[in-house]
């Protein structure tokens, strides 16, 4: 829908998202899969949070990391799924303007807080395998609570002032929008403003903070690596070694998927090929989390079959 001002200018209030273009009966296919998605991204990740929470054992830095992690996720897929899943069984795919705003702020805020979040358990195993002896020293309650606000504070300030002048521009030329989701780059394309600015500050910030978390992740790790080769007993390299691959495979997940959409240039990347990784960023990642974790860690297992058993003694 638009609306013309005074000026003669037609300014558009809601846009419509295009989505996968897709067939109607595999629109209805990919809804149905993207239900069992939700749903198990959801219990998945509200059950770490809950093990976190009920399970002194697990009340330590690395799991109360991972605790944020999956708070993230969870409000992460709440952003994206349900209304792209409206999309797929309903004729009517506008999204309005504030709407499509405050979904673009959210994808970009939740996925920024993730990144820094990455770098800050890189880190975290990084002291608690190259200097065992002060890790409870140096990752005490007070730093773990100031590196989550810094992690917060950093995604809003990264994403504040894009948005804020996203949200200034004039979207006259078109509503619709080549995606599922309301990106910054289609919706850049659609304003008739000059958007230079906007395109320098998004073009600085987002890989600063993309490649400086990468830098921290993979000098932690390098770090690892020879901590863990220099170890005699080959035993404890295995299993020193399957307590960082979880949180290596989600990483190398996520950064490589956020490098193809924003730091590497678009030149090239169709929008089929720009909506495949946005799946893979916005729906299947926040699936394989909580069971990556839950899959290769014994303390995460234990305390759910603990719980399993408390709640059954009780019944």
């Amino acid at each position: 829908m638009r609306t013309r001002s005074q000026n003669s200018t037609t300014q558009v209030t809601e846009f419509i998202l295009i989505g996968f273009h897709l067939p109607r009966p595999m629109e209805f296919f990919l809804f149905s899969l993207l239900l069992v998605v939700f749903f198990f991204t959801l219990a998945g990740n509200l059950m770490i949070i809950t093990l976190v929470l009920i399970d002194q054992r697990l009340q330590t830095p690395m799991y109360f990391f991972l605790f944020n992690l999956s708070f993230l996720e969870t409000f992460f897929v709440l952003t994206i799924t349900p209304k792209m899943m409206m999309d797929l069984v309903s004729q009517n795919k506008s999204i309005s303007f504030l709407g499509c705003i405050s979904q673009c702020y959210s994808y970009f805020f939740f996925g920024t807080c993730e990144i820094i979040l990455i770098a800050i358990m890189a880190f975290d195993r990084y002291i608690a395998i190259c200097h065992p002896l002060r890790y409870t020293i140096i990752m005490n309650g007070w730093v773990c609570v100031n590196l989550i606000l810094v992690c917060w504070i950093g995604a809003f300030m990264n994403n504040f002032g894009p948005i804020v002048l996203l949200s200034q521009l004039s979207f006259c030329s078109s509503n619709v929008i080549d995606h599922f989701f309301c990106d910054y780059a289609p919706l850049i394309k659609l304003s008739c403003n000059d958007v230079d600015t906007l395109l320098t500050l998004e073009s600085t910030l987002s890989p600063l903070v993309l490649l400086s978390s990468l830098c921290v992740t993979v000098v932690s790790y390098l770090y690892i690596i020879v901590t863990i080769l220099s170890m005699q007993i080959s035993g404890s390299r295995g299993k020193t070694f399957s307590t960082c691959a979880s949180h290596l495979t989600v990483a190398s997940i996520f950064y490589g998927s956020a490098i193809f959409m924003y730091s590497l240039p678009s030149k090239g990347h169709s929008q089929d090929a720009q909506k495949a990784v946005a799946v893979l960023t916005a729906v299947v990642t926040p699936l394989l989390n909580p069971f990556i974790y839950t899959l290769r860690n014994e303390k995460v297992k234990n305390a759910f079959r603990h719980c399993l058993h408390r709640h059954k003694r009780i019944l």
